[in-house]
């Protein structure tokens, strides 16, 4: 059997149609459109060995609009096509390489490369989730494929971000729990695109490990997907590392990449600030990402510690820091629409004082009025557990504001009105003034 592209069998209009939709979901299918298509159009062999009864195959001669008849295609059958648009390409190479590509010498040395094509297959299903309209190609290829839609952004300028989640991953370890440690990373990235006014188009991730788990694999690939899903970008492509002598089996670290783009003359300017302009702060869902090396010191960090109980928390010491970090992306492009934003900071390691003034001009500072922010009660514990100063939990966390934005006095209202109504919990924290002090505290 020789397995071939599914663009080969299904007209371009209908292929860009179905893959809007994940597996699962209904497709209506109005009779206009499937005259569009092409009545009679054949649509054959969209099926694969590996899971035939959920491939199926469709004989030649029998097309979209018998199958649509009705003005719907059943939950079954664009289940059908979508699995095999999706994954055909992937399974051609699983079926003619895979099953011959195995190692036992390399194996022995402690990288198993069928686990790698166990942990692609069981990842499918997670990345099926962040498909965007861009998003082109399958995993599995040496590169990841992104059509830009420049329709709307007639000066595209790309922004990029990288970042991982440090020593938080520690806590995942400890804690057995891998599904949501790929929204950190994610949101490390993504947060930091919108900074720009870049709107996130793509991710890659990387994970590098001591030994291939498959299962554990997946579910760390979950938990990216679920911060792309966030974030509205596709996972395009990622690496998974088996490095056997650099991590231990049990350990691996996590690292991701963003794309993004935004129109030259809406890139963001801080050149526009002045003393006077208001800051606004979203509200974190704490600690997020930073700050876990003084964290893991601060409680001896270990699985007893974790699993304390603290009444202030509302928890576990383990449930509060393993929260994910905050998605911001949705709420900004909002606020972008109604708003002239002239900065945003993505508040992560070195706290307010590193942070906040790398969104200012020279000779203008951030006045803080300390009494409005709304610190969650995890940055108590911390301080009052490691006699932490004042100075430097402002210097190591967030301390419950994980995004600022600058904004003109009057649209201050605005800005919180249209945060406000698109989640968050958004507030007043300050002004601009001048000077060079950098963040002033009152």
């Amino acid at each position: 059997m020789k397995y071939r592209n599914a663009a080969e069998y299904l007209p371009a209009p209908l292929l860009q149609e179905l893959q809007k939709y994940a597996p699962g979901e209904m497709l209506y299918v109005p009779r206009a459109r499937r005259q569009a298509w092409g009545e009679g159009t054949g649509v054959r062999e969209l099926y694969t060995k590996r899971n035939a009864e959920i491939c199926a195959q469709y004989q030649h001669g029998q097309d979209i609009a018998t199958l649509g008849d009705a003005h719907f295609l059943s939950d079954e059958t664009v289940r059908k096509i979508i699995y095999a648009i999706n994954t055909l390409n992937q399974f051609y190479k699983e079926h003619t390489m895979h099953n011959n590509s195995a190692s036992e010498a390399y194996k022995a040395a402690g990288v198993d490369i069928t686990a790698g094509y166990e942990a692609v297959k069981l990842m499918q299903t997670h990345i099926a989730r962040t498909k965007t309209p861009g998003a082109i190609s399958a995993i599995g290829g040496f590169g990841g494929l992104f059509e830009l839609d420049l329709a709307n952004t007639p000066n595209p300028v790309l922004v990029s971000g990288t970042d991982g989640v440090g020593t938080k991953i520690v806590l995942a370890f400890l804690m057995n729990k891998h599904d949501t440690i790929g929204i950190d990373c994610v949101a490390m990235c993504a947060n930091d695109v919108i900074c720009c006014g870049g709107k996130p188009l793509f991710f890659l991730d990387y994970i590098g490990m001591g030994k291939n788990i498959p299962e554990r694999v997946a579910q760390i690939v979950a938990g990216v997907a679920e911060g792309c899903v966030q974030a509205g970008c596709a996972l395009i492509g990622g690496e998974c590392a088996e490095m056997p002598g650099v991590y231990k089996e049990d350990e691996y670290d996590l690292v991701g990449y963003c794309t993004g783009v935004v129109d030259k003359t809406k890139i963001i300017d801080p050149g526009s600030i002045a003393a006077g302009d208001v800051i606004i702060a979203l509200s974190s869902s704490g600690v997020h990402s930073n700050g876990f090396s003084l964290v893991r010191k601060v409680f001896n960090v270990d699985t007893n510690a974790l699993a304390t109980h603290y009444d202030e928390l509302g928890g576990t010491l383990g449930e509060t820091l393993l929260t994910p970090t905050k998605m911001y992306v949705k709420p900004i492009l909002a606020l972008l629409e109604q708003c002239e934003v002239k900065s945003i900071s993505h508040i992560t390691g070195g706290g307010f004082y590193e942070n906040i003034p790398r969104s200012l001009p020279e000779g203008l500072s951030a006045k803080i009025d300390q009494a409005s922010l709304q610190i969650p009660a995890i940055f108590d514990l911390i301080a009052r557990t490691g006699g932490v100063s004042e100075r430097d939990m402002f210097n190591t966390f967030n301390m419950g504001v994980g995004m600022c934005v600058v904004v003109a006095p009057e649209q201050a209202d605005l800005a919180v009105q249209t945060l406000q109504a698109n989640g968050e919990a958004a507030y007043v924290m300050g002004e601009v003034v001048a000077g060079d002090e950098g963040v002033i505290f009152s």
